[in-house]
């Protein structure tokens, strides 16, 4: 059987791992998602996969199922055996309040506890290094295993017999068994104990945070299970947002369409922190600002680059890994990307669209202030100088520059909300003068980016190909949803980049061809353009049809096969995962009178 995305995902926001429905951890980057995977069985070929997985096979196995606790990142894959045996295989990495702080060490934790019957367990562990190149020295003590490499030490410390683990023989589970992985720490306290404390206290916290969230009344689970793992694809150390947590998934199968995703895009980190503000999740959106002011401290604050290292380090230079054969032996497999050398100018209305939302919401331990708006100015002066100049474009086309409506559009948005900003703290002159700068960018916009002959906006500037991204025009508030020329975008795009439930991001060939995949996210600004054009009976049944498309465990990577159903790209994705929370907050029935 090849490998497939019906990964579950969990994580503590210092690192994760995905584990497939057969217990096996594919992928863990370790000290920190960016770092090198200890687990990375999932871009090899089953069949010649020698290192970097943990698994277990159970004899005689006759069947197996896999769930999330509800309401936590707590995954539990249940195993059955032809006798009557049964157990259960609890996976989570430790996440709660300590010492008033949170306490989220890069420790992976497995349960194994028998339901019935006495059933016979094989735990096969072979770490790797040096992205599946290397393998470690190995080192035994009395209740542990540590597994050794340049650089790094990972131990595995648990009360099954070290010589069943080593030696990979068939063991009777007739107790409760622990495993802990991760740092070549001794523990001070029971293995027992630990386990038992760390997955009450994992299971609280996450319980806790989802009680709070201002979820909708329609498609709550979908939701929830969004938020989770929206919140676990951050990096709380630095506030960094990533976009996937996984490289070199293929964007389609054979095409070369493979990039590593573990970084911080600062214009999908935008959509992040606005769908987990709705949910009433600020601290996100904190950590974020806090990320980003730093950057533009640290490079110039009219200097964006589209991508940073999640640690904030400016330049992830792009490589290829001949040691990983990559997914279904689909290769390469990169590390970095190059897309941090690119010029895209969307990005700095990005941020400030990230930022405005802190100058009116009380919720926040420090709201925006003056100081904040003055560093967002500097950015506002970048995107009206470099509206109309080239740039690579929200899809980072490697072959050429031109000039964006997409990157236009959110210029305008600096300039328009800097306007705003600066009307709600009182200094009319500023907001004047940002109105005016706003007004004059969306003249030329309006010019150049509408293309009456095809009754659309267009991709670039006097421009003749059709973008998806042009869904957003009402939803950024560049044009009301009942400007004509808006419904007429949205049945140009119907026509020409919808096929059946999905939606292309375009069909103009790029670098590598034509795009043979749906992008998932675009399929979601489609349903949520058909709302506010109050074709709410479709967009309905849309959101529902994307919903069907997700993982057993509800998740999304960047890509479907629109023939196919099958989920592409890289995983999971957060900019998937947005859709489906801004979807369901935009289409659910209200809770006022629904029971």
């Amino acid at each position: 059987m090849s490998r497939s995305l019906e990964l579950g995902l969990i994580g503590n926001s210092s690192t994760c791992a995905l584990i497939d429905e057969n217990g096996e951890y594919v992928w863990t980057a370790l000290p920190r998602f960016d770092g090198d995977p200890v687990f990375c069985s999932l871009l090899q070929p089953e069949e010649t996969t020698e290192r970097g997985f943990m698994n277990l096979t159970i004899e005689r196995r006759r069947t197996q199922a896999q769930r999330y606790e509800p309401n936590t990142a707590i995954l539990i894959t249940t195993f059955e055996d032809e006798q009557g045996g049964s157990l259960e295989v609890i996976d989570f990495m430790p996440r709660f309040k300590r010492y008033e702080r949170i306490y989220r060490p890069p420790l992976f934790v497995r349960i194994l506890r028998p339901l019935a019957g006495r059933p016979q367990v094989t735990l096969r562990l072979r770490p790797a290094g040096q992205y599946g190149a290397a393998t470690p020295e190995v080192t035994i003590g009395s209740h542990h295993i540590r597994y050794v490499f340049p650089g790094q030490v990972h131990r595995l410390t648990t009360n099954i017999s070290l010589t069943a683990i080593l030696d990979e023989t068939p063991f009777v589970l007739d107790r409760e068994c622990v495993l802990f992985f991760g740092p070549d720490e001794s523990l001070t306290r029971p293995l027992e104990t630990l386990s038992r404390e760390f997955l009450a206290e994992t299971r609280k916290y996450w319980q806790e945070w989802v009680r709070y969230l201002a979820i909708p009344f329609e498609w709550q689970d979908a939701v929830i299970r969004a938020a989770i793992t929206l919140k676990l694809s951050t990096f709380e150390d630095t506030g960094a947002v990533l976009a996937a947590v996984t490289t070199s998934i293929p964007e389609s199968a054979g095409s070369g369409r493979n990039w590593d995703y573990r970084y911080c895009w600062l214009r999908d980190s935008y959509f992040v922190v606005r769908a987990l503000n709705r949910l009433g999740a600020t601290r996100t959106m904190e950590d974020y600002l806090r990320f980003v002011i730093n950057r533009g401290t640290r490079h110039g604050d009219q200097h964006l680059q589209p991508v940073y290292a999640i640690s904030g380090e400016s330049e992830i230079p792009e490589r290829e890994i001949q040691s990983l054969a990559g997914y279904r032996g689909m290769g390469p497999v990169r590390i970095g990307n190059d897309a941090y050398r690119q010029e895209q100018h969307d990005v700095y209305g990005a941020v400030v669209l990230a930022a405005s939302q802190s100058f009116w919401d009380r919720r926040l331990d420090r709201m925006g202030d003056q100081a904040l708006y003055t560093h967002l100015e500097t950015l506002g002066q970048a995107a009206s100088r470099l509206y109309d100049q080239p740039d690579a474009g929200l899809w980072e086309i490697r072959g050429a520059q031109r000039i964006h409506s997409f990157s236009s559009v959110l210029c305008w948005c600096a300039c328009d909300r800097l306007a705003r900003i600066a009307a709600r703290l009182g200094a009319t002159d500023r907001a004047s003068y940002w109105m005016k700068q706003a007004n004059a960018l969306r003249e030329v916009i309006l010019a150049r980016s509408w293309n009456p002959r095809r009754r659309s906006f267009t991709a670039t500037f006097d421009g003749d190909s059709l973008d998806a991204s042009s869904l957003l025009l009402a939803e950024l508030g560049f044009l009301p949803a009942g400007d004509p020329r808006f419904s007429d975008t949205v049945k140009a795009v119907e026509r020409e980049l919808r096929s059946g439930d999905f939606v292309f991001r375009y069909h103009e060939p790029d670098d590598f061809g034509p795009p043979k995949n749906a992008f998932t996210l675009c399929s979601f600004w489609y349903l949520k353009a058909l709302a506010r054009l109050g074709r709410t009976d479709e967009a309905h049944a849309h959101f529902e049809a994307l919903l069907a498309h997700r993982t057993r465990l509800g998740l999304l990577s960047e890509h479907i096969d629109p023939a196919s159903g099958e989920l592409w790209g890289n995983f999971p994705q957060t900019y998937s995962m947005v859709g489906i929370i801004e979807s369901a907050l935009l289409l659910s029935a209200p809770w006022e009178g629904a029971f």
